[in-house]
């Protein structure tokens, strides 16, 4: 198998490959891939299923990346692809379609976790087993994700940093139907529900984690409350802080003024405005290791191979909730860690990020 190191060091170009394929997201597709892998190729057929396409690196980074790991490992397997668009009845379909397909092992990120139990039965019910991507399923013969409540409670503890300590907030929790979530929205609240001065004015549960939603929705807020009323925006991703920053902007806050705020996901529009003062911090989660080891545990079990205690990508099996796992480790990001992070395991290329109007945020952070 590629190198970890090996393969961060080609993600400008896995990039690249995300953006061309997020234009046709929601389309469900079957793509073989061919690598350097195993001598023992399958031949087997693993889907993987994801949940949605507006957040954007389902379809720039999990996909592409998971699809490379499984040719690097078994030259003769197939990934078959789809994406819900976060229509749960859809995601029901295409998993009975993957089985029809002939699938050997499902690679499933639920709409709905917990509405998701069925579908593991169901592949479970075929001898086919089913690895919970990113969000827990009960029931799962495997579940790989990062450690969501401690998401939440950095995200929790950088805003409450960046207020210096106190202040009236607006929180943004996402959809749910997404477990991952609950987890988040538990790991912030207990940092801010014991932080005495700090005060949720209004709290919303965004229904599809769309931006749309979280720009009315904090307009409303700010049709009720001043601006200058709002000293943090909890946001539990950085699509919704875009949203946070469209909703502020367009009701007269300059940009030089925005209160701090939150998110996850480290998106490139993220970094930028992390880089320019108009976010706070963002949560990196290196989904390299992440679409790797699902990639790995996916042909080990299409292949029948052992399952390892410590996989090649360096992380232990553990427990949760009763199913075997593997959890990695959140960072979080600020002006002044964006080049000892993304851009040193890169993620993004100062290039990527330097561009137009941030090229001197850029120079201001030292990167070039």
């Amino acid at each position: 198998m590629t190198s970890r190191l090996s393969r961060l060091a080609l993600i400008g170009a896995t990039v690249a490959l995300g953006a061309s394929t997020f234009a046709a997201c929601g389309a469900n597709e079957a793509t073989t891939d061919s690598g350097s892998g195993s001598d023992s190729a399958s031949g087997a057929t693993i889907a993987l299923l994801l949940p949605e396409s507006k957040t954007t690196r389902y379809e720039a980074f999990d996909k592409p990346l998971f699809e490379a790991a499984v040719a690097d490992l078994c030259s003769d397997c197939t990934v078959d692809y789809y994406n819900a668009d976060q229509d749960e009845s859809k995601q029901q379909q295409q998993l009975t379609t993957a089985l029809n397909a002939g699938a050997s092992v499902i690679v499933l990120d639920p709409v709905n976790g917990a509405g998701a139990t069925g579908m593991v039965s169901e592949a479970q019910g075929q001898d086919v087993p089913v690895i919970a991507y990113d969000r827990f399923i009960e029931g799962a013969d495997y579940y790989m994700s990062f450690d969501n409540e401690t998401v939440g409670k950095m995200q929790a503890e950088a805003l409450v940093d960046a207020m210096g300590g106190s202040g009236d907030i607006l929180m943004l929790n996402g959809a749910p139907s997404d477990p991952n979530a609950a987890q988040f929205k538990a790991g912030a609240h207990s940092v801010l529900d014991s932080t005495s001065g700090v005060t949720i004015l209004e709290e919303y549960d965004n229904p599809d984690w769309s931006p749309e939603n979280a720009q009315q929705w904090t307009t409303d807020q700010l049709s009720k409350y001043d601006p200058s009323e709002v000293a943090g925006v909890y946001a539990a991703n950085d699509g919704q802080a875009g949203g946070v920053v469209a909703a502020f902007t367009g009701s007269g806050v300059a940009r030089d003024a925005l209160p701090p705020i939150t998110g996850q996901d480290a998106e490139i529009a993220a970094i930028q405005r992390i880089l320019a003062g108009e976010q706070a911090m963002t949560i990196y989660k290196p989904i390299p290791i992440e679409a790797e080891t699902a990639a790995e545990i996916a042909v080990d079990l299409a292949t029948g191979a052992d399952v390892p205690d410590t996989t090649d990508t360096g992380v232990d099996q553990s427990t949760y909730n009763d199913v075997a796992s593997f959890i990695f480790t959140p960072i979080a990001v600020t002006q002044d860690n964006v080049a000892d992070t993304i851009i040193a395991d890169g993620f993004y290329s100062a290039s990527d990020i330097c561009t137009g109007d941030y090229a001197a945020a850029c120079e201001a952070a030292g990167i070039s």
